[in-house]
This record gives structure tokens, C-alpha cells and sequence, in this order.
């Protein structure tokens, strides 16, 4: 691991800052070392007699990886390179396709260092999944529960890492009704390629339970569910599959992310990772 502190950037910052979460530190999950991050980091350091800078060197890093024990665990659910292999050639697809479009989902990595799946609770999905139901969300509407049930899209109430799972299991919480645990985690886009929950049936699946339990397995699960995604869902006369084989990535981003996806620059992002790893 590299030597980062306050105002570093990349995919070590994430790692630390998942690890903290799961410690039980509030910080925001990106790559960007913010003040957060720092405080936390020299609360533990206080706490396990290190030298308190705010640096995560050696010493902290090994200490961080120590009493987080379950973290070797984490890494039996990883993909491995012949899994993609196998994956992109099933498909017809070039190798660097389906790295780009992992990397961009999840930065590369489909579980949180305790070894849930990743997820991003969307609380507009959770009020049109109620609706499904039928379920008025306005009447549920209160302060408590603003943070995870809103009419209109907003990523005001992200919480990045673990602290999405607090969202979710608010929102499964809010009523003995069986409707809000179907709905809420239907409301989830899950694993290393972040599909949506209230895909389940689309993709085989028996219930959504079911659908979350194969996330929880493996990130060969994750693999699987998107190699069932894009080829189950077509956007504008053709498959996400066939879109990414064309190399279009404004219509696989569009089919795949909805129209957000010019303001995040999925399209380009996509490109650039497969410029990347086709080169690699």
C-alpha cells in the first residue's frame, strides 16, 4: 500500500476509508483523502498507540489490516482473471470491455472489506417500488425518513461503503409491511457491476431475496448477473450487449446508467477504461 494522508487521492484512500467504515468510523467512501478521513485515522492511531499524524504509512496500515481480522476472508469472493476470461469469451466480448465497465461500476472491486456486496441505496426507486406495491410514499414522509425515501433523484444522502446499508435497512425498517424489505432492496444497485434489485425477475431470479443471497456469494455472481443484464435489456432497437460490442459506450452508458450518464461522463469514462486495458 502506498503512504497517502489529507488530501491524497485514488484506489488506496477508498480501501482505507472501506476499512474504517467497517471500524465504525462515520467518513465518506471515495477516493479522496478529506478531512473525515483524517480525523478518523488519528482517533485510531490514539487508540492502538501509533505516532498521531494523520499519515497512513507502514505501521498504520499494517495495524489497520491486523485488527480488521476479517479481512483475508474478503478476498475468497474475488474475481479472478480466468473468470473474466471465460466470462468475455462466452459473450463475444473483448477482455477489456468487461474490465472497463467493472472498473467504472465499482472501481474494480464488488465487496466492502467486511464481505457484504456493494451497494448504493436509491431512494427515488424505493418510492416508485412502493407505488409498485401499492403503497402511498408521501405518508411516510418525515424527517427521520428523508434520507431515504425522496420523489426525485438526488446523491445528497449517499453515504458511500457500509453506510449504505444503514440507508437500506432504514428503509426496509419503516413498516412490518413485507412490501418495504421487497421494495427497499429492490431499490439497491448491488456487486461489482451495480445492477438494480428490481431487476430480479428480468434475470432469472425467483424473488429479490433470492437474487441478493448469489450477491452475497461470490463476485463471480456479480459476473454472472451482468452477462444476464445485458443481454436481457434493450435500448433503442438493440441489447446493452450488442451496444458494448460496437464499442458505442454513449448507448451502452445510456441503457445501462439512464440519462444521467452524460453529466458523470459515463460514455467517456467507459472509453478511456477500455483505451486502457486494451492496451495493457
Amino acid at each position: 500500500m502506498k503512504t497517502i494522508r489529507y488530501r491524497s487521492n485514488g484506489q488506496d484512500v477508498h480501501f482505507l476509508e472501506e476499512i474504517l467504515t467497517t471500524l465504525g468510523y462515520q467518513v465518506y467512501v471515495s477516493n479522496f483523502f478529506g478531512k473525515d478521513t483524517d480525523i478518523a485515522v488519528r482517533d485510531f492511531q490514539a487508540r492502538h498507540n501509533l505516532v498521531i499524524d494523520g499519515i497512513v504509512g507502514l505501521k498504520t496500515w499494517s495495524k489497520l489490516i491486523e485488527v480488521k481480522n476479517d479481512f483475508i476472508a474478503f478476498n475468497d469472493k474475488l474475481l479472478s482473471e480466468q473468470d473474466v476470461e471465460d466470462f468475455a469469451d462466452r459473450f463475444g466480448l473483448e477482455l477489456a470491455m468487461v474490465k472497463a465497465v467493472n472498473e467504472i461500476e465499482s472501481n474494480g472491486k464488488g465487496f466492502l472489506v467486511s464481505g457484504r456486496p456493494r451497494i448504493l441505496f436509491e431512494g427515488h426507486i424505493f418510492w416508485k417500488e412502493l407505488e409498485k406495491r401499492g403503497v402511498t410514499p408521501s405518508q411516510y414522509v418525515s424527517e427521520y425518513t428523508k434520507n431515504v425515501l425522496y420523489k426525485k433523484w438526488t446523491k445528497v444522502h449517499y453515504k458511500g461503503g457500509a453506510g449504505e446499508y444503514d440507508r437500506l435497512e432504514k428503509a426496509a425498517g419503516m413498516s412490518d409491511d413485507p412490501a418495504f424489505h421487497e421494495a427497499a432492496y429492490s431499490s439497491a444497485s448491488w456487486g461489482a457491476f451495480q445492477i438494480m434489485g428490481f431487476h430480479y425477475l428480468n434475470l432469472g431470479f425467483s424473488s429479490v431475496d433470492h437474487f441478493v443471497s448469489e450477491m452475497y456469494d461470490h463476485e463471480r455472481e456479480h459476473l454472472n448477473a451482468f452477462g444476464k443484464f445485458i443481454e436481457a435489456t434493450s435500448f433503442k432497437g438493440k441489447k446493452l450487449l450488442d451496444w458494448i460490442i460496437e464499442k458505442n459506450w454513449a448507448r451502452f452508458a445510456e441503457g445501462y446508467n439512464g440519462p444521467g450518464y452524460k453529466k458523470n461522463k459515463y460514455d467517456t469514462k467507459l472509453k478511456n477504461a477500455y483505451l486502457k486495458y486494451s492496451s495493457s
